[in-house]
């Protein structure tokens, strides 16, 4: 007879939500233009937006969770590849210009699509987080293809609410959790 035992573990998505909304939030209010990319933002994004998304991801890759396990580690990793490609020109090596971070952020875009178009079928919420993300990595791409300062502008304020989004899903998993009820909707 064959014995099941019960997950027990944790949910990490909040863990992984939370590293991924508040690190866009901070990045995309330095986007929007009020205040230079700086050592809190890189910060932020090698410790809580990277590692700390990755290790939510090895969390839900235990419980079985490939959507989840798939996005936490890939955007955990591109917090960290996104401060690499701020931190290697400062040992010599090229920076990316334009062109190439236009590439970057479209294949990112494209990945993302590839998500969102997973959420198709999921809550409300997730539907927003990645179709926001799409946009957002859209109007970054577009704004480093063109060097224009608006549309990097306009991607600040979108990212904003998609940080905004992954935030308010991750708060809602916890404070629902705890109150045994769902008190904000998903």
């Amino acid at each position: 007879m064959e014995q099941i035992i019960k997950d027990t573990t944790a949910n990490p998505a909040p863990l992984g939500l939370f590293g991924f909304g508040m690190t866009t939030i901070l990045l995309n209010i330095h986007n929007a233009g009020f205040f230079e990319l700086n050592a809190m933002i890189m910060g932020m994004g090698i410790f809580f937006g990277g590692i700390q998304q990755v290790i939510a991801g090895v969390m839900e890759w235990k419980k079985g969770n490939i959507f989840a396990m798939s996005a936490f580690t890939s955007y955990g990793f591109f917090w960290l590849s996104l401060v690499a490609l701020w931190i290697l020109p400062l040992l010599g090596i090229t920076k990316p210009d334009g062109p190439s971070m236009g590439f970057y952020l479209g294949l990112w875009g494209l990945f993302t699509l590839a998500f969102f178009i997973g959420t198709l079928n999921g809550n409300t919420i997730g539907k927003l987080i990645f179709g926001s993300l799409v946009i957002l990595f859209t109007l970054l791409s577009v704004a480093s293809f063109t060097g224009n300062p608006t549309i990097h502008t306009i991607a600040g304020y979108e990212g904003i609410l998609c940080g905004s989004f992954a935030f308010y899903e991750a708060a809602a998993l916890i404070i629902n959790d705890k109150l045994g009820r769902e008190a904000l909707p998903l």
